[in-house]
């Protein structure tokens, strides 16, 4: 990346991962909070913890339309101010209803397709996977560290205190985005760099990317539910205070990592990805089945907790590769636009299903619930043919060319390593899946004149 690039990336980082932080500072103690107060019921408690699911889900889409006609910053600007106001309802309210509506709010500010929209807009195509792995590694890290910090934020300024910050920390990226991130002069040449409805058919018909989606949609939904009941677990098994909680959080946090990050290395390597992810499936499982296990004993609870979160985190960290390595090229983005409604969707489900069977059958139902769903995925994840992993290489066509479309196709075809070829006449442009341990893409340019996207 170049320094305008770096510093683009940087800022949109800081402040997608400021606003996640935001979200899930609260996760690990909303439940115990939202169980005080008046009319609190098991649904409604759920319905606090996963709300904010279902309002990204309906928004996203909206937002990144929207930021196509009017811009991007001032619809980031937008959902930051609604976030920041969603923060203060719930920061003022004393009444579950008003939490609900809080959280509601701030799922509103749905900003992530149009943050991830402005990162294409300001990056070249060759360094887009760098600047999408650097912002979900922000992420990643957004969510361990508020974990550890909920329960301690919570004992100094309690909940309300942590609704208050996120709504300063909305405001403090305001700021970044106004004074930090540069106006992109036009949006992304790239027409696979956006979500659209033309190519909406066919990544729901792809079967390998479908069961990326339904994976992203239960990895969530588990985890939103088992933030319905763990709360009260560690209460009522470990019996620790509800600001005492990072006490567990922790340790079991940096272990997972530990234990995760030479899985992780090992899934780099193309023979491995499917083995170490379905492992991963196979580990979030075990987590659950020694949460349903260890209810009432310490040493279960605390090892089925460490066995979620390896897996989680492993899966967190290799889905959103995995889609965008299997996505056409020329797709994306709507890809993308498909696999995070499903996420914000399992958020939702999560919460208010958890509710519902916490209701009904108290926390062994939910990890019940938890456990049958993450077994549906470990025997979706070994159905259906293994896919090949490629790389998309974008190609632009700068240069006059006697040939017509079919044979463009042909003789990028043809070239080694290449087994796939889409070409867009209109845009100028050609996405090719390409095994690059065997492609040449200046055996490409030779041959055709086809132009690589300047690096």
């Amino acid at each position: 990346m170049n320094r305008s690039e770096r510093r683009s990336v940087a800022a949109l980082a800081g402040v997608f991962s400021l606003r996640m932080l935001g979200l899930f500072l609260v996760l690990p103690v909303i439940a115990l909070y939202a169980a005080q107060l008046d009319g609190a019921t098991p649904f409604l408690i759920g319905l606090s913890v996963g709300i904010y699911g279902l309002t990204q889900a309906l928004f996203q889409i909206a937002f990144g339309a929207l930021s196509d006609r009017f811009g991007r910053k001032p619809l980031i600007i937008l959902g930051l101010l609604i976030f920041a106001f969603g923060s203060v309802v719930a920061a003022v309210s004393d009444t579950l209803t008003g939490i609900i509506i809080g959280r509601a709010l701030q799922g509103s500010g749905a900003i992530a397709a149009v943050v991830l929209a402005l990162v294409a807009d300001l990056t070249r195509e060759q360094q887009r996977i760098k600047a999408m792995a650097l912002i979900g590694m922000s992420i990643g890290a957004s969510f361990l560290i508020a974990l550890m910090a909920g329960p301690a934020l919570d004992r100094w300024i309690g909940v309300s205190g942590i609704f208050w910050l996120t709504a300063v920390l909305a405001l403090g990226c305001i700021a970044v985005i106004v004074w930090w991130v540069p106006t992109p002069q036009h949006a992304a040449r790239d027409p696979g760099s956006s979500a659209t409805l033309v190519y909406f058919r066919e990544v729901i018909a792809n079967p390998h990317l479908l069961r990326l989606d339904l994976g992203i949609f239960i990895l969530h939904m588990v985890l939103t539910a088992v933030f319905v009941v763990i709360p009260f677990a560690l209460v009522d098994t470990l019996e620790l205070k509800r600001d005492a909680h990072w006490q567990v959080y922790i340790p079991v946090l940096i272990g997972s990592v530990l234990l995760m990050a030479p899985l992780l290395m090992m899934g780099m390597r193309r023979q491995r990805t499917f083995w170490v992810f379905r492992l991963a499936i196979a580990i979030l499982l075990a987590g659950q089945l020694a949460l349903l296990s260890g209810m009432d004993q310490a040493k279960l609870l605390l090892t089925g907790l460490l066995c979620f979160f390896v897996g989680f985190n492993l899966l967190e960290a290799m889905l959103p590769s995995l889609m965008t390595r299997l996505a056409p090229g020329y797709a994306k983005g709507t890809a993308i636009g498909v696999y995070n409604t499903f996420e914000f969707a399992g958020v939702f489900v999560g919460g208010a299903f958890g509710g519902i069977l916490l209701g009904m059958f108290g926390g062994p139902g939910v990890f019940a619930f938890c456990a049958l769903a993450s077994l549906a995925w470990l025997i979706l994840a070994f159905t259906g043919a293994t896919p090949e992993l490629r790389n998309s290489v974008t190609l632009r066509l700068d240069g006059e060319t006697d040939l017509d479309l079919e044979s463009l196709e042909l003789h990028l075809g043809a070239l080694r390593g290449v087994d796939h070829v889409t070409v867009l006449p209109k845009d100028r442009i050609a996405y090719i899946r390409v095994d690059e341990s065997c492609f040449d893409l200046h055996q490409a340019h030779a041959v055709l004149g086809v132009l690589p996207l300047r690096q």
